[in-house]
């Protein structure tokens, strides 16, 4: 594989399925995540008679956005939580796995913003992209590359090791290179029209503590109901000095890898 660690896919997988993704949470804690999405939605350039797939929709804000453009979109996420707040939006959403997606030559783009770091391995999922898309159709996301939000991933997998657990084996998150995942999307028979690692350090809302229960949740999920805390407290310590800010809030070193493709 291409771009991956010393780990497997399969155990990223594993590492992933631990994460809880509730919606009320998520949108308390992690909105910034879709606040900051609309350049992703304006490369995609939806408009009325285009059909697209939101690929990991979460609780459908840009979904609703693309939707608003004129797009048929059709979104799928596998968070029952999301889906019932995306479905709440009044949009078409479903319950799915972008590891194995079931359409076949119906949509004119796929669309995924903040989401394929969390799903390995990431050849299925092109692959099933690819299987979506009508010939000739397009491939737009953002998600997590190479770096990002590194001093806290370090920092969760240190705290981790410390407290005789197996940090790195937690570790859910494919970042890739713009590279490695460009290689990966033409062995799956795209073209690349444009791809990039875009650093983007960003405030986050409350406590990094409440940024780790929502967004690193499969970290804190290895270690019992009562050694999280102390986790949490590590890490903040160990964030600190990086990622504090002079009022007290908190930001996070992002950096994320914007892509478009098309279909040969």
């Amino acid at each position: 594989m291409t771009s991956d660690t010393a780990r497997t896919a399969k155990a990223r997988a594993k590492a992933s399925a631990r994460q809880d993704w509730d919606a009320g949470c998520y949108a308390r804690n992690a909105r910034f995540v879709s606040d900051l999405g609309s350049p992703v939605v304006e490369l995609l350039g939806p408009v009325a008679g285009l059909r697209i797939l939101d690929l990991g929709c979460g609780d459908g804000a840009l979904t609703e956005q693309i939707a608003e453009a004129g797009a048929t979109v059709v979104a799928i996420d596998a968070s029952e939580s999301q889906i019932s707040a995306a479905q709440a939006r009044g949009l078409d959403a479903r319950i799915g796995d972008a590891r194995s997606l079931e359409f076949d030559r119906e949509f004119d783009a796929v669309f995924s913003n903040a989401v394929l770091h969390w799903i390995s391995p990431p050849e299925e999922v092109i692959s099933g992209v690819a299987r979506a898309l009508k010939p000739g159709g397009r491939f737009v996301g953002e998600f997590g590359g190479a770096g990002n939000v590194d001093t806290v991933r370090r920092a969760l997998v240190a705290a981790l090791d410390r407290q005789g657990h197996d940090g790195s084996g937690a570790d859910p998150w494919f970042f890739p290179s713009d590279s490695d995942y460009r290689a990966l999307l033409q062995d799956g028979g795209f073209s690349v029209d444009s791809i990039a690692l875009i650093p983007r350090p960003t405030p986050i809302p409350g406590d990094l503590g409440d940024w780790i229960q929502t967004l690193a949740g499969s970290f804190l999920a290895v270690v019992p109901a009562e050694e999280r805390d102390e986790i949490i407290s590590d890490v903040r310590d160990a964030s600190r000095a990086s990622l504090q800010q002079a009022d007290g809030g908190w930001s996070v070193d992002y950096v994320r890898l914007r892509f478009s493709a098309h279909l040969r």
